[in-house]
């Protein structure tokens, strides 16, 4: 898990070079990707197999919820409508975690160069 996620420097720490940023930035974006498709798939599936629909069609309803806009077809069957209520519901609280995984290493970086550039040396008492 710490490979997953890595440690983020201490403000007391010199700031990480740009370079380096972008690494970690590409990576938060790599995971963020990944979740994406994990729900994206999760919505395929279940209106694949609780409403019948194409993979296509599967596809553009789970996308269009993960996207906030609400599906195209409303479901029939009451599977299907349990299913697209816990799907929204799930929907809603990816989009904020994929846009926190996303911003971490952006807001992290701001505050820690506020930080930095305040604090004095660790070895000073």
């Amino acid at each position: 898990m710490k490979k997953l996620f890595p440690l983020l420097e201490h403000y007391t720490e010199p700031l990480l070079p740009f370079s380096q940023f972008l690494v970690r930035l590409a990576h938060s974006g790599a995971i963020a990707l990944v979740f994406v498709i994990m729900s994206l798939f999760i919505g395929m599936a279940g209106y694949r197999m609780l409403e019948h629909l194409s993979w296509i069609d599967a596809f553009l309803n789970a996308a269009m919820l993960l996207g906030g806009m609400g599906p195209l077809e409303n479901p029939a069957t009451f599977a299907g409508k349990l299913f697209a209520g816990l799907y929204a519901l799930y929907c809603g609280l990816a989009v904020i975690v994929i846009t926190g995984i996303c911003l971490t290493p952006v807001v992290h970086r701001i505050l820690h160069r506020l930080h930095h550039e305040n604090y004095p040396p660790a070895n000073r008492r």
